[in-house]
């Protein structure tokens, strides 16, 4: 979609007139339906189009190339704010793609094309803007048609008309991006002049955004070919047995599902059955050998950071993102902008989107509707924070609702916990979520130890991660994040133990980082992931009492979001929460304590639940 479109000499003109904000808002409530427009969005375009007309007033850019004014990119809810084309001096069709700011500061973070400035009411870690022009430049040379069948040039750049030079924005970390979107700032405009005249002599005389605008969307040739080679010979990636008939099942339904045709497949499957195996096997063959829109899709950042990390090999880790999502951008997408949609994880979908929780209806009904196929993997045993919603209830209903076809698959086959379905009954038994005829680990091919001090338990996990980088330890969210705002403080105190959150440096791909066995993971930077070996704090807000096992939300930490709002919904419905946050609890600490392939290693801080726990090990599995 594109907002406005005109030639260089028409945009000059409707500038000239005063109103070009009124003019592009008109346009953009007529092509979205009469969406709104904040007024600060209003006076963006007033201010940053008065800049660009200058930047064009001269005869170096023909009169007659081509300007789009937000343009929004398929596949995305990301629009480019400004475009000109026209034909270079060779007479290739070419395409300037241009990012405008407003900013005046920015921070510098350590973390890679990320900087900090004040947008809004407040600071906000943003993407820098060379990054963020050349990664739209990316997402239209690997997923448009026209571009890579008519091979148009696109040369991607950032202006910041209000930001006088520092040593910030150019700073030598963001380097590399600006060397491939070049950044202009206040009295860069004879430079961005410049930029743009060398690249549009000519004007547009063969419609280039609209060709693009209608051109197919499917992935490219070149990065079909290095998705392909992705999964050659990656033994983690390998399906058996029923992943195989699953993964035949959902191709078949992927090809046959139409917009007015949609289908949906539920697929079902415990801790360490391959759902994640399955679904990055899908994306890559739907991507690269069926020529799909198809998406991967978590709520939870941790899985999709750590696949694309995986998946990297000869390929920048930055352009295979473009094949990752959140679960929350699909509310502003139109009814099957995709072929497929492979959502990961469908457990922690939420009912809204968006920083304030206030954009969309339901996460579940958007991606039905984004999408001709759309396939959800889920184990509702892993719902483990109150504004998880997705269910098997939840997906039928809306398929239902939208005309969908459902089909519905269980994975039986066990990666996780050497393979012991005993294993897991036996923690499900334990932690009193199900009652199981497994109430001891005899004769389970499984290293489950409970540690009496911390201290031990996270040498232990060291020692463990020295063979394979394979063993992490993590804990319930009992502690505050002290050290978010004090790097050289602890979070974690237990006794003369003291250990750091893994939530600041490495983020949501923390389990995959070499020196982060030396600090702690959580609920929210591990599930979905699997290790060889894990180590579990268990805190006080699960404990034992009389063989009873008692949860209580209120021992989370304050700026747990899991369980945010339990006091308030107790006040309304004090049984029901009851319920609900028991459950969370008891799943976070499952969920943790299913990591491990090969081990799982426990310290309670309640002496009682270890005892409990020690009770019930066989003689193999003694305590430590």
């Amino acid at each position: 979609m594109i907002v406005y479109s005109a030639t260089k000499e028409q945009f000059q003109i409707d500038v000239l007139s005063n109103d070009i904000e009124n003019i592009i808002l008109d346009a953009f409530k007529k092509a979205t339906g009469g969406h709104k427009v904040g007024a600060a969005e209003i006076r963006s375009w007033a201010n940053s189009l008065q800049h660009m007309e200058r930047v064009l007033a001269t005869d170096e850019i023909a009169k007659d190339s081509g300007v789009a004014i937000e343009y929004h990119i398929p596949r995305s809810s990301k629009r480019i704010d400004f475009i000109i084309t026209g034909r270079d001096g060779e007479c290739q069709e070419s395409v300037v793609l241009i990012e405008l700011k407003q900013w005046q500061t920015a921070g510098i973070t350590e973390l890679d094309a990320v900087v900090t400035t004040f947008v809004g009411k407040g600071e906000r870690e943003l993407t820098h803007p060379s990054y963020q022009a050349w990664s739209y430049k990316r997402l239209l040379e690997d997923y448009n048609a026209t571009v890579e069948e008519d091979a148009i040039q696109l040369h991607p750049c950032a202006y910041l008309h209000n930001y006088a030079p520092d040593e910030v924005i150019r700073n030598d970390r963001y380097a590399e991006h600006i060397e491939r979107a070049p950044l202009f700032l206040k009295p860069d405009a004879l430079k961005l002049r410049g930029y743009i005249g060398e690249r549009i002599k000519h004007g547009d005389d063969s419609r280039i955004m609209t060709r693009i605008e209608h051109g197919r969307i499917r992935p490219s040739k070149g990065l079909a070919d290095h998705i392909a080679g992705m999964l050659s010979g990656n033994a983690e990636f390998v399906m058996i047995d029923d992943q195989k008939v699953a993964y035949q099942h959902a191709l078949r339904l992927a090809m046959l599902a139409t917009p007015s045709h949609k289908k949906v497949l539920i697929i079902q499957g415990g801790p360490g059955t391959g759902k994640s195996v399955l679904a990055i096997n899908l994306l890559v063959e739907l991507t690269s050998k069926r020529e799909h829109n198809a998406l991967y899709v978590t709520r939870n950042s941790a899985p999709r950071l750590v696949y694309e990390a995986k998946l990297a090999g000869t390929m920048r880790k930055n352009r295979i993102a473009g094949l990752f999502s959140g679960s929350g951008s699909f509310h502003a997408l139109e009814r099957s902008a995709y072929d497929t949609l492979i959502v990961d994880e469908a457990h922690r979908l939420n009912l809204k989107s968006g920083m304030f929780k206030h954009l969309g209806e339901n996460q579940v009904m958007e991606i039905i509707n984004a999408s001709n196929c759309a396939i959800f993997f889920l184990d509702e045993d892993q719902r483990v924070t109150l504004e998880d919603i997705g269910d098997m209830n939840q997906i039928r209903t809306f398929a239902n609702a939208a005309g969908a076809e459902v089909t519905e698959l269980q994975l039986e086959s066990q990666f996780r916990c050497n393979g012991s379905d005993g294993y897991l009954a036996w923690l499900d038994n334990m932690l009193q979520v199900r009652e199981t005829a497994n109430t001891d680990l005899t004769d389970l091919e499984y290293d489950f130890k409970v540690f009496d001090d911390p201290e031990a338990l996270h040498d232990f996990i060291k020692y463990k991660n020295e063979e394979k980088n394979k063993a992490r330890i993590v804990a319930g969210y009992c502690w505050e994040w002290v050290s978010k705002n004090n790097p050289e403080k602890k979070d974690i105190h237990i006794g003369e133990y003291a250990a750091t959150w893994n939530l600041n440096e490495h983020g949501q791909a923390w389990i995959i980082q070499k020196n982060s066995v030396s600090e702690v993971g959580c609920i929210h930077t591990c599930q979905g992931l699997e290790i060889d070996y894990v180590g579990v704090i268990v805190g006080p807000d699960l404990i034992v009492r009389d063989g009873k096992v008692v949860t209580d939300p209120s021992k989370r930490a304050r700026g747990d979001k899991s369980v945010f709002g339990w006091k308030k919904r107790s006040r309304e419905n004090p049984i029901a929460t009851a319920i609900q946050t028991d459950l969370i609890i008891k799943n976070t600490y499952r969920t943790l304590m299913t990591r491990g392939q090969k081990g799982c290693y426990v310290y309670f801080t309640d002496s009682e639940t270890r005892d409990y726990f020690k009770s019930r090990l066989s003689i193999k599995n003694q305590s430590t």
